[in-house]
């Protein structure tokens, strides 16, 4: 029987363990996915934790994972395109963890040759999030972008998107990661007290965009850079950027077309989006990299 990952209790990376599931079967218009790599994102392990109940409550025993890349070995009645030994990206919702999903055959797109597993299982959420937030906050050429933890998942892929638009990019990050951010064609800037004047100088004409994956002191800085508080986006700290500033919280949204875009410029090397592996069975380990902030591209799961 197919294993897959799940806690039955909110609590720390050690309450996640392995269960065995029934061999599920693609029913019509779906499709039975034997996943390589599943993405590990802040998300799970928020709800993991705990921290989403209310939002979603878990359902003991709680699956995870809702990004993967893997091998199409079975295709359900009224679905076309796809057939056994495709290699897929697809996207789910907190089922990924595992050594098979079955999917509506809407939610995958072909996994060009040559893409490696790791990158593919770990693009889907960070990937499709960023293009629509560089969207929303309508990032052009000749503008500057402004991302607050530019060396995480998002901020990697939001930054390398909105150069290929042509915009000047800023990105924060500890100096650590600011060798990484140059070589992403990123301003780097590092965190702390006097960051406003550090951007102002690397920044003389303004910002136009900004976008926020950490809250706190980060969305009062987008404040006093950004003129139209319509183009700063957060990713977490809602109510304080929609109570105190009237700005507005992101929320990406998911196609195939887009995601087989993606996977287009990441194959052709135009998208480039580190990975730290970890084996399925070493999933505590992965949680633990992401619950400590790892602040560099995306934690993925290898599976079989």
């Amino acid at each position: 029987m197919p294993v897959a990952i799940a806690f039955s209790e909110y609590g720390g990376p050690e309450v996640l363990h392995q269960i065995t599931v029934e061999e599920p079967e693609a029913g019509p218009g779906q499709v039975r996915v034997r996943v390589r790599a599943a993405g590990v994102a802040p998300f799970d392990t928020k709800l993991r934790a705990g921290e989403l109940a209310g939002f979603f409550n878990a359902a003991f025993p709680q699956r995870l994972g809702n990004e993967f890349a893997g091998v199409v070995d079975e295709v359900g009645p009224e679905v076309t395109g796809f057939a056994a030994g495709d290699e897929v990206i697809g996207f789910t919702f907190a089922e990924a963890y595992a050594e098979v999903v079955v999917v509506p055959a809407g939610q995958l797109a072909g996994k060009p040759e040559g893409l490696p597993w790791e990158v593919a299982g770990a693009l889907p959420v960070v990937g499709q999030g960023a293009y629509h937030f560089v969207q929303e906050l309508n990032v052009e050429s000749g503008e500057t972008f402004l991302i607050h933890a530019a060396a995480g998942g998002v901020g990697t892929v939001a930054a390398q998107l909105a150069r290929l638009r042509g915009a000047k990019v800023i990105g924060t990050a500890g100096e650590g990661n600011h060798d990484y951010l140059r070589s992403l064609g990123v301003i780097p800037v590092t965190y702390g007290e006097g960051l406003v004047d550090r951007i102002r100088e690397v920044a003389p004409d303004g910002v136009d965009a900004a976008l926020d994956a950490i809250g706190g002191v980060a969305t009062d800085v987008s404040v006093k850079l950004v003129a139209d508080r319509d183009r700063i986006g957060t990713l977490v700290d809602a109510d304080q950027a929609i109570e105190k500033y009237g700005i507005r919280r992101l929320v990406g949204g998911r196609s195939p077309e887009t995601l087989a875009h993606l996977a287009d410029l990441a194959v052709r090397g135009e998208l480039r989006l580190p990975t730290t592996a970890f084996a399925l069975a070493d999933v505590a380990q992965a949680h633990r990299r992401v619950d400590g902030g790892h602040g560099r591209g995306k934690v993925v799961l290898t599976v079989g």
